[in-house]
C-alpha cells in the first residue's frame, strides 16, 4: 500500500521540528506522528507509484485495442455497405 520510508521520514521531519527543550519526548512523539499519518493516509485509499504504473499501461495497451477494433469496426461496415449498394 504506501511506502513505510515516506511515512518514516516525514515523521521524523515533523518530530525534528519540535523545540530542543522536549527532546527527549521526540522519540514518543515520532512514534505518535507516523501512526497517525499512516492511519491518515490508509483511510485515503492511495495506490502505490507501481501499481499507478501498472495500470496506466493496461490502459493504453487498452486504448491501442480499442482504436483497432474501431478501424476493424468500419472497415466491416463499409464492405457492408459496398454490397447492400449493389
Amino acid at each position: 500500500m504506501l511506502d513505510t520510508k515516506f511515512i518514516d521520514d516525514l515523521a521524523r521531519q515533523i518530530s525534528g521540528s519540535i523545540p530542543s527543550g522536549v527532546r527527549e519526548m521526540q522519540r514518543d512523539v515520532e512514534k505518535n506522528v507516523h501512526s497517525l499519518l499512516q492511519a491518515a493516509l490508509g483511510k485515503l485509499d492511495l495506490v502505490t507509484r507501481e501499481e499507478f504504473d501498472v495500470q496506466a499501461k493496461v490502459l493504453a495497451r487498452t486504448r491501442a485495442k480499442l482504436e483497432q477494433l474501431e478501424k476493424t469496426l468500419a472497415t466491416l461496415e463499409a464492405e457492408q455497405s459496398k454490397k447492400s449498394d449493389h
